[in-house]
């Protein structure tokens, strides 16, 4: 009795030394996950990425029989976010969920803290999220023809609000300058909110983003509604004809979210998140709020690793040549 008790008080030193030298990803592997998971959104709190983050969140907490909280750490056109994520230990504790900036910081930042590609393991693609072209009701164009022919016709006198350099209403308005190949003046805010209040105000003439932010004004007549920029019309707004069926097939494009996780993160843990993702794409209350935001979750198919990495290195080399011949960088 004495022996074993012994070589137990021997023993106990010698495991709690393994287990610290073990390898990070070896001690998550284990029973996955075994504590709260952290999602960074890379902007502020109330947005369509955060909207759409914690509901996913809250489903996938369901299923992973963990808590899954929400960080939002804004700034620098999403940079600040991801970077922390980027930096962080690859356990599946400390995880990022992007839009669409995640295809386009490779080239609107020429210098960064972090590796935009390389730093991440592509986790699962969420939803897609269309666009909207509108203007302040008093736009003297009441279709998108005759939006395309005032602009070409009065170049910068219009001017074109977005929330930010990087942001997607920037990244749409790059799009339909280079599709109606006319320029105009462009006025950056800080934030969706306050270019949407001046566009409402009257005050701004364009503006072009995600239907999560435009839906309620376009039903309620606050804004001017030209066209959405998918190839099929939504069910959300099914009167709002495609871009491509009004004459301008060049302003294909959706705001896309995907969920990441630190760079070396272990296969096991990702697709363990990964089939989070997908279950929480499959509740009812995820699909009910979605359709209500203009919007809906991608296919099992889209929301694994593979499909993800796929689709996120597409969209860098579409966004690459656009962001190029605009000249406009965030650095």
């Amino acid at each position: 009795m004495l022996r074993r008790s012994l070589l137990a008080v021997i023993a106990a030193p010698v495991l709690s030394a393994m287990a610290l030298l073990a390898p990070a990803g070896a001690q998550a592997q284990g029973a996955y996950p075994n504590r709260t998971i952290t999602v960074v959104v890379p902007f502020a709190a109330g947005g369509p990425t955060d909207t759409v983050t914690r509901l996913v969140a809250e489903s996938m907490s369901r299923d992973l029989g963990q808590t899954v909280v929400v960080e939002n750490v804004g700034g620098a056109g999403g940079t600040l976010g991801a970077a922390r994520v980027a930096q962080a230990r690859p356990d599946g504790y400390y995880l990022l969920l992007h839009h669409i900036g995640m295809g386009t910081t490779p080239s609107l930042y020429r210098k960064l803290s972090y590796d935009a590609v390389g730093g991440f393991e592509p986790v699962a693609m969420v939803t897609e999220v269309p666009m909207t072209i509108i203007g302040r009701k008093n736009l003297p164009a009441n279709n998108l023809q005759e939006l395309v022919a005032l602009v070409r016709q009065e170049r910068q006198k219009l001017n074109y609000a977005n929330a930010g350099i990087g942001a997607a209403s920037h990244l749409c308005g790059l799009l339909f300058q280079k599709a109606v190949d006319a320029p105009m003046t462009t006025v950056p805010y800080r934030g969706t909110g306050p270019a949407m209040t001046d566009l409402i105000g009257g005050t701004v003439d364009l503006m072009c983003d995600q239907t999560t932010n435009t839906t309620e004004h376009i039903r309620a007549g606050a804004v001017k509604v030209f066209a959405v920029t998918t190839p099929e019309r939504l069910a959300s707004l099914p009167e709002v004809p495609t871009a491509k069926e009004a004459g301008l097939p060049g302003m294909d494009v959706t705001i896309w979210h995907a969920l990441y996780a630190p760079k070396g993160t272990p296969a096991e843990v990702v697709n363990r998140l990964s089939r989070a993702v997908q279950a929480a794409l499959r509740d009812e209350k995820v699909v009910a709020r979605f359709a209500d935001l203009g919007t809906a979750p991608v296919t099992q198919e889209q929301a694994t690793p593979a499909a993800t990495r796929a689709f996120w290195q597409a969209d860098i080399a579409k966004w690459r040549p656009v962001i190029e011949a605009a000249g406009e960088y965030a650095d």
